[in-house]
């Protein structure tokens, strides 16, 4: 069967054209053709028609074979050139071959064309078939480099060797490192040095028997930032089976670690409230009739000598010092606030001094400064002492090699143009407390974010991320703002502005005689024996009558019989045999006048909203003092 063939002719002899044709056509060929014989009449013809073969004569009037194939090639068209001439030298005939023709062949010779157009046209196909499979590569290769640069997860490629030979732009931001600085086995410097071992060895398992390999570990960039990693790497053979090495991807997953560690610390915190909770309540039990007892014994034996006075008045200290621990431990677990006071700042900046004093490494240097008389700060003493411990430690943290801690306070007049000057501050009185240190500063990057809640730059596990967020918003709660300073390598300062109160003052408020009682009938409810005794002994001691209940079913009992001289009722929250909310219930059917005052080592907000709807008519937080409980009572007894 003839095979289909394409050719255009160069040729100003029609007959030797005949000649060409018939030779192919002998050969088996079924030819269509064109004849030109200009240049013009070729690029017409050259653009009109796809040829399978150009046969050109080498002389011609008006150009020859060598100008032709120049047109040829300016086309840029892989077509193969036979030059078919008469008479033509072995100097010209190598010169068009150097030129980029296929073949040279004599007209009296034209057995040889056949097999030279046959060797062409395979040579030509081989040609094409090579480029079309190097632009499918090329295409293929544009492809994996455009899904490797814009992939979600750094790539890294590597040989038989297990040498790195390729890493994609994602893992140059992950790690921090270059691609050159990455090849080979330099990219396991980017390990971080304590789990650089482990990994080597696993890694070095994996290449030594192809296989999967999974991993989990911190990289160490060269800014010195911790990134967790999780790395899969697979090995990839060639379509005859022969391994070729492995190919891996790295996803950065020091968010999902951070909130892992987020989850994990609410839940222990969680855990924590619950234990503290139940810790307060039983701490707040025992210290509420130390508190009372040592304000009894100087009433019952009032000839005490200086000594015992004094111990004594440790002993109350210690205990107002216990119940503001409990305090503070119950206000970070559970958001319990207290109610703001009038506050001395130079006496929490004491406390916190004291205890940094002692807690604190040797290498940091402490330099306190404060006046003794700052203005008073309406405040909550203890959410203001967890501003001024986080604010320290944060500081001593920033200086793991030492350094000086200032902490420093003055009262400061903001007025209308510091006040335009800065968002949060108003025009005013304010005292101003200054915690800086030497340490490494912040840098302007995470300046911005330092207040965020959960935003650490500390290593997984050793900061909270809260610290800074709960600063903010107590300072906030307290109607003041907060100015930070810092510079990476010398330092940071934090100043918190409270507002002073009007007219403020540093001298101690008068202390008063707590009123006495009238001869009341005062219930108290409580199954803590002690707390039931001091209670009752505090009543007696200051002019009111008293009688006690163990729990909530005595205590409907003894209202029951007693109502008519029962004045107000004690109720502790929490206690056995029935709930507190059914006797507040019970003592209401039995008497809608009754007057309750609730009592609780452990009171959080939702308890206190539900005891007022109940119509429970103030609270009584534990430990109290007799001074606290006295000035409750004419109220609630309807005296004023």
């Amino acid at each position: 069967m003839s095979s289909p063939l394409s050719v255009l002719i160069v040729e100003d002899f029609e007959d030797d054209a005949l000649l060409v044709l018939r030779e192919l056509r002998r050969g088996g060929y079924k030819v269509t053709h064109d004849r030109v014989e200009t240049p013009a009449t070729l690029r017409e013809t050259l653009e009109r028609h796809a040829w399978d073969i150009v046969i050109s004569d080498y002389t011609m009037p008006t150009f020859n074979a060598l100008d032709a194939l120049k047109i040829l090639q300016s086309k840029q068209l892989d077509i193969p050139f036979i030059i078919v001439s008469g008479t033509i030298g072995e100097e010209t005939a190598v010169a068009a071959m150097k030129a980029g023709a296929q073949d040279y062949i004599l007209k009296g010779n034209l057995t040889r064309l056949v097999p030279a157009v046959e060797r062409e046209l395979r040579e030509a196909e081989g040609r094409q078939k090579r480029h079309s499979a190097e632009q499918a590569l090329e295409i293929s290769e544009d492809r994996f480099m455009t899904l490797c640069a814009s992939a979600p997860l750094a790539i890294l490629q590597f040989d038989t060797q297990g040498k790195n030979v390729y890493v994609n732009p994602l893992w140059q931001k992950i790690s921090g490192f270059s691609a050159e600085d990455s090849l080979g086995d330099a990219w396991l410097q980017a390990i971080h040095p304590e789990d650089r071992k482990g990994v080597i060895a696993s890694w070095q398992q994996t290449v030594a028997q192809p296989q999967n390999w999974v991993s989990e570990h911190r990289l160490w960039t060269p800014q010195g930032e911790t990134r967790w990693v999780r790395t899969l790497v697979s090995p990839i053979y060639s379509s005859q089976g022969q391994f070729l090495g492995h190919v891996g991807t790295v996803e950065n997953i020091t968010e999902k670690k951070q909130l892992e560690t987020q989850f994990l610390r609410a839940q222990r915190l969680e855990s924590l409230g619950t234990m503290a909770s139940g810790i307060a309540h039983d701490l707040n039990n025992i210290l509420t009739p130390m508190i009372g007892i040592v304000q009894l014994l100087p009433m019952k034996v009032p000839d005490l000598d200086q000594q015992t006075k004094r111990l004594l008045q440790i002993l109350n200290e210690s205990s107002h010092r216990g119940a503001d621990l409990v305090k503070q431990i119950l206000s970070f677990t559970r958001g319990v606030e207290g109610k703001p006071t009038n506050t001395q700042v130079s006496h929490l900046l004491r406390e916190v001094y004291k205890i940094i004093q002692q807690t604190f490494p040797k290498n940091i240097e402490l330099a306190p400064k404060w006046p003794q008389d700052l203005w008073l700060i309406p405040a909550d003493a203890t959410l203001l002492h967890q501003v001024f411990m986080n604010l320290c430690v944060n500081a001593r943290d920033a200086m793991p090699n030492g350094g000086i801690l200032s902490i420093k306070a003055e009262n400061i007049e903001i007025d209308e143009n510091y006040a335009q000057m800065h968002l949060d501050a108003q025009v005013g009185s304010y005292v101003v407390v200054s915690i800086a240190d030497t340490g490494i500063g912040i840098s302007p990057k995470n300046l911005d974010r330092i207040f965020e809640p959960f935003f650490t730059t500390k290593e997984i596990g050793k900061g909270t991320g809260l610290g800074l967020s709960t600063v903010l918003g107590i300072v906030k709660s307290h109607r003041g703002f907060l100015q930070v300073y810092s510079e990476v390598g010398n330092g940071s300062q934090f100043k918190v502005y409270l507002p002073a109160m009007e007219n403020s003052t540093a001298e101690a408020a008068i202390e008063t005689k707590p009123p006495l009682g009238q001869g009341e009938l005062i219930l108290v409810v409580d199954d803590e024996i002690a707390v039931q005794e001091i209670t009752k002994a505090t009543l007696e001691s200051h002019h009111y009558k008293a009688m006690t209940a163990n729990n909530g079913i005595e205590a409907i009992s003894l209202y029951a019989k007693h109502k008519q001289e029962i004045s107000a009722v004690l109720l502790d929250l929490m206690m056995p045999s029935l709930d507190s909310a059914t006797v507040v219930r019970t003592l209401y059917k039995l008497n809608p006048q009754v007057q309750i005052a609730a009592m609780s080592g452990l009171s959080t907000l939702e308890s206190m909203e539900e005891m007022m709807r109940l119509g429970v008519r103030a609270f009584l937080p534990k430990p109290f003092t007799a001074t606290e409980l006295l000035n409750l009572l004419p109220q609630l007894c309807g005296r004023n």
